[in-house]
């Protein structure tokens, strides 16, 4: 069963990724500090459904391919 925090995490996951979904499949890691905690990234990369790229200038976060 399924604790509150991890039921939390999920659902902030899961708009996290309906977001990314919105703006393209990609969004600049910077602009999502403010609104989203690392713990919800981190359970999207645990869970291999997005990934970081490193352009050079900056970090992405990406859906998975």
């Amino acid at each position: 069963m399924l604790n509150t925090v991890d039921k939390y995490l999920d659902r902030r996951a899961n708009h996290l990724l309906r977001l990314l979904q919105l703006c393209g499949g990609c969004v600049p890691l910077h602009r999502l500090q403010f609104q989203f905690s690392d713990s919800v990234i981190q359970t999207l990369l645990d869970k291999e459904l997005v990934q970081v790229q490193n352009t050079g200038r900056g970090f992405l976060l990406e859906i998975a391919d």
